[in-house]
């Protein structure tokens, strides 16, 4: 470190230029680990380094703090990736609230939808490094090269395969307005248990996903299938929706809706929907992942 490195002054320099950037290294470790919890243990992480660092050395500030913020988020990646083999039932990317936080879904938002989470959570945490930082932020390839410690040349490579892997599986997406009609509609339907309302809004491969993490009472496995997942809701209807509010916000800059009961929100409800009707159903109910979206009726 050097000599006057933790001088008031150099720190109080230090936080600001910090400052100015951290909400871009939250949405960069964020778009590569699916966790609101992970992504700030990275931001924090960085701080650290960052303050201990010898800053005379630094030649782009923002730069090094973005290098930093990436690497620890490989890392994390690769050991999130083992962890999440033992996942109890599905997993499924944390919910932010861009309504609460517009910033965050403000650059490039595709990468930011639970459809797309869910579509890079196959790829390795370097493929998934190079593509949200080309992708989400524009990096130069030069740039991101230097970040994955790779060439040039793969770092493209890399992301040509992280896009053409996304056009393979991710269907086109209805507009926010349609996504919006859908989901008051299923949530109509489902609160009733109405299964021919809910057939006509399904797309025949409808998936049904419920994250409980073996925290709550919730589905270990997927429900496929647009009769089937119209019964499931209809089984359930009387007992589940009992004494629920539900109020509609933005979760990864998608519409989505928080429920709670007796003011506690206890899942949080998104979907993905293409001109066949709604495709995916992501209900999150694991606990430790809503406590970035817990306000209700703020």
């Amino acid at each position: 470190m050097s000599a006057d490195a933790g001088s008031a002054a150099d720190l109080e320099t230090a936080s600001t230029i910090f400052a100015e950037v951290r909400s871009r290294l939250f949405g960069i470790a964020y778009r590569m680990l699916g966790s609101v919890s992970e992504a700030e243990d990275i931001v924090q992480e960085t701080w650290v380094r960052w303050q201990t660092c010898d800053r005379s050395l630094v030649r782009n500030a923002p730069a090094f703090l973005a290098t930093t913020a990436t690497r620890l988020a490989i890392n994390v990646g690769q050991s999130a990736r083992v962890r999440r083999e033992t996942y109890v039932g599905p997993w499924l990317p944390e919910p932010v609230d861009t309504s609460a936080d517009p910033e965050l879904g403000a650059v490039n938002g595709e990468a930011l939808e639970f459809a797309v989470l869910l579509i890079l959570e196959k790829l390795s945490p370097t493929e998934r490094a190079a593509y949200v930082l080309r992708q989400a932020f524009d990096y130069p390839y030069e740039q991101i090269a230097e970040i994955i410690q790779q060439t040039e040349a793969n770092a493209r490579q890399l992301v040509s395969r992280a896009r053409k892997r996304l056009a393979e599986e991710k269907r086109a997406a209805v507009s926010v307005g349609e996504q919006q009609r859908l989901l008051e509609a299923f949530l109509t339907a489902a609160r009733t248990g109405n299964v021919a309302a809910l057939e006509e809004l399904f797309a025949a491969d409808v998936v049904s996903y419920s994250d409980g993490g073996g925290k709550v009472r919730a589905s270990k496995f997927p429900v496929v299938g647009r009769e089937r997942v119209a019964k499931y809701y209809r089984a359930f209807a009387a007992r589940f929706w009992d004494g629920v509010d539900t109020e509609p916000f933005m979760a990864n800059g998608r519409p989505s809706a928080r429920l709670a009961q007796d003011g506690v929100v206890f899942a949080v409800v998104t979907l993905t929907a293409s001109a066949d009707g709604i495709d995916r159903l992501l209900w999150t109910m694991n606990p430790d992942k809503l406590s970035a979206v817990t306000r209700v009726g703020g």
